[in-house]
């Protein structure tokens, strides 16, 4: 059995810097915590629970200490309620993040109704939303829900991070006849474009794919959806101790990818479980 494994598998330079900042924060401070889970990875959280990183979900519940803002970013008015408590924070929002927050900004400032390619229901989208101040602002996750967004004079478009480009294009199109005036920044990640495209390749090529990476993680669960629609034996796990050594029947080739939040060391784990299963 031969395994392919994705080039790009695992951390981006967002989640990387975020994990970096929490791991040092966790050693230069005797009380800490982050909002929200760090990243989409349930195992790396655990370890740095471990180290006294606790995770709150409301800014009402952190009264001292450091405040670690999560790599997907918060709202505006979770922001201003640090800085009001008068809480250390410490901002790991991942820098692409960022600029969608502040082209969400930027469109509402100057008129635009804002409309967001994304999940509603992400953290990401949610922190992206709260940007866009004054404006209605329309989430639409795909082509078929942009067709409900009223007509307006002016459309400005922006997209989570982790989004297909075709999707976003799409949405584009539709934005485009329901207004006279259209401003769209592309805010997908490169790394999120790269990690795709990788996929795809992989999955081509392969009898059998496996993606690894948190359940809750918006980009691995889209990963495992492009890579099922080329090769239906697509097979989504968090860990090495999920996998079915009946999945691998008549199988000669493996293609293994992950997602942008999945740490090294489960890779690793994967990998090394996957290359047992060949003796």
């Amino acid at each position: 059995m031969k395994i392919i494994l994705a080039k790009s598998a695992g951390f981006c330079f967002g989640v990387k810097r975020a994990t970096s900042m929490a791991f040092d924060s966790a050693d230069s401070h005797e009380r800490i915590c982050s909002l929200g889970p760090i990243i989409h990875s349930p195992q790396l959280v655990e370890k740095l629970e471990e180290k006294g990183v606790s995770v709150v979900g409301r800014v009402e519940d952190i009264h001292e200490g450091a405040v670690i803002v999560r790599s997907h970013g918060i709202t505006a008015d979770e922001m201003a309620d640090l800085a009001t408590k008068g809480l250390e924070v410490v901002d790991a929002t991942c820098p692409f993040v960022k600029i969608a927050q502040d082209h969400a900004a930027l469109l509402s400032s100057e008129g635009y109704v804002v409309v967001l390619v994304g999940e509603e229901e992400h953290p990401e989208v949610q922190g992206i939303v709260s940007y866009a101040a004054g404006v209605d602002v329309y989430v639409v996750p795909d082509q078929a829900k942009a067709e409900g967004i009223p007509r307006s004079k002016k459309i400005g478009v922006v997209a989570q991070t982790t989004q297909p480009f075709e999707n976003l294009r799409q949405v584009v199109d539709v934005c485009l006849r329901k207004s006279k005036e259209l401003r769209v920044f592309n805010t997908i990640c490169d790394a999120t474009s790269v990690r795709q495209g990788e996929a795809r390749d992989i999955a081509r090529q392969v009898d059998l794919m496996l993606v690894i990476g948190g359940f809750n993680s918006a980009n691995t669960n889209r990963l495992a959806q492009l890579c099922s629609e080329i090769q239906p034996r697509t097979y989504h796990v968090e860990t090495a101790i999920e996998i079915d050594s009946a999945w691998f029947d008549g199988v000669q080739t493996v293609g293994i990818t992950a997602g942008a939040s999945t740490p090294q060391w489960i890779i690793d784990e994967v990998v090394d479980r996957v290359s047992g299963l060949k003796k």
